[in-house]
């Protein structure tokens, strides 16, 4: 996979690509990272992206015209355009496994009070939110997006199924796990996960993870 990620705060995700899974990942062939500064596509000698809207009002707006030729510049048969945005489809599991599949992803992040309307109509085919709340830019989002998609493309984890049994990819939310030592400071492992019978670690896994989702989102047992 090949991933671009359009921002005038490239800076913010250098240290986040060159760390830990995602730099492993890179380092193995399995994606590619490419931070784009979207000042380098503007044309005036003040290098701007931004301008005032139209009609009024705080703020002021991306141009469309450094989007445009940025976008336009990466964009190929097999891309996929996304804004993010809170005004965006929530983002769950389910999309980043979608997403996990693509050949190439072109990340737009937005900043101050949002994205000229043409950029949406003409450039992006999907737009995400990570939440009901409003950050300062769309670096972080991105960020978050782009972990959720690179650990589920195959063999960036390792283990066979690694990514199987988590949270959000059932119904279910994860139950309790434990490591070593069986008792810490008096709270011993649950007996079920000490008997070396799978049928029973199953069933109690099954039943935690039930008793969890019930408690902590409901709204998933529907």
């Amino acid at each position: 996979m090949k991933i671009d990620v359009i921002t005038i705060f490239p800076e913010m995700l250098e240290g986040f690509l060159g760390q830990s899974m995602m730099k492993r990942a890179a380092k193995a062939g399995h994606v590619g990272f490419h931070l784009v500064n979207l000042r380098d596509f503007t044309e005036d000698k003040h290098h701007k992206t931004d301008d005032r809207p139209f009609g009024g009002g705080p703020g002021m707006v991306l141009k469309p015209e450094p989007i445009f030729k940025c976008v336009e510049s990466l964009r190929t048969e097999n891309s996929r355009v996304i804004l993010m945005c809170p005004q965006g489809v929530p983002f769950k599991q389910s999309r980043a496994q979608t997403l996990s599949t693509e050949e190439h992803l072109i990340f737009i992040c937005g900043h101050y009070e949002g994205v000229d309307e043409r950029i949406r109509q003409e450039l992006v085919d999907e737009e995400i939110s990570i939440g009901d709340y409003v950050l300062t830019n769309g670096v972080l989002p991105a960020a978050v997006v782009i972990d959720a998609v690179v650990r589920l493309i195959p063999d960036v984890l390792g283990g066979e199924g690694a990514t199987e049994s988590e949270s959000f990819s059932e119904p279910l939310l994860e139950g309790p796990q434990y490591t070593r030592p069986a008792e810490f400071r008096g709270i011993k492992v649950p007996e079920e996960l000490l008997s070396g019978d799978h049928a029973s670690i199953a069933a109690w896994r099954r039943e935690q993870a039930e008793k969890r989702t019930a408690g902590r989102r409901s709204d998933l047992l529907s």
